[in-house]
């Protein structure tokens, strides 16, 4: 059983949410929130498997709740979904950053948030992966480097990649173009579950909480190259 709780702002949005799941043999709805705060609490207190959370709400936002439950070692196997309104949310941005599994538009048929939850729980692969990947593109683009020091000697690797080997990074690139573990097994004809060890490590390797991570994690590191870069 899948447990779930809705947060969002409007009251006929999380109604329609919650009648929508609860009609699932597999899904529990746990709880819904009205604001960030509501849903911090709610989730300490019932655990659920999946956030559904909308971003921008009075009081505490969705960005300012994602980033406290994914941060609470209590909530560790909670996967955080956010709803937005526009394919480039600049508070999705934020969200992906704080540990959210992916994201979702409102406007999408019911089956795809039922199978969006169903995968989120299961921690398979990315929600929207070619809206997500243009996302975290953006996302990437848009964060200014550093300002050199005087005389600073030329970057290294990034330091979070040097626990990795080079079949983990080869790994990490494809994981990051949004390929799925068969799809990896396919591509570097591997067995599923050789590429399912794999990923596995790397989550173990670099402390990220599902694939959404490692896919953050690909594009600021280089490991994926951004387009246009």
């Amino acid at each position: 059983m899948i447990r779930v709780l809705i947060v969002d702002d409007q009251t006929l949005v999380r109604a329609g949410f919650s009648a929508l799941l609860a009609a699932e043999d597999d899904v529990e709805v746990v709880g819904e929130a009205m604001d960030g705060a509501q849903a911090v609490e709610l989730a300490v207190a019932t655990r659920p498997d999946v956030v559904l959370m909308d971003i921008r709400m009075p009081n505490v936002d969705g960005l300012e709740a994602t980033a406290r439950i994914t941060a609470d070692p209590r909530l560790a196997a909670t996967r955080v979904i956010v709803l937005t309104t526009f394919e480039l949310d600049e508070y999705v941005f934020g969200a992906l950053r704080a540990g959210a599994s992916g994201f979702l538009l409102k406007d999408l048929e019911p089956v795809a948030l039922i199978e969006a939850v169903r995968v989120v729980a299961d921690g398979q692969a990315l929600i929207a992966p070619r809206v997500t990947r243009a996302l975290i593109e953006a996302f990437v683009n848009a964060t200014p480097a550093p300002a050199p020091a005087d005389r600073a000697p030329s970057p290294g690797p990034d330091e979070r990649l040097q626990v990795l080997t080079p079949r983990e990074l080869e790994i990490l690139a494809l994981v990051g173009r949004g390929m799925s573990n068969q799809e990896i097994a396919e591509h570097l004809v591997l067995s599923p579950l050789t590429a399912k060890t794999h990923v596995a490590r790397l989550f173990l390797k670099l402390g990220a909480r599902d694939r959404a991570q490692l896919v953050v994690l690909a594009f600021e590191t280089g490991v994926v190259p951004v387009a246009g870069s």
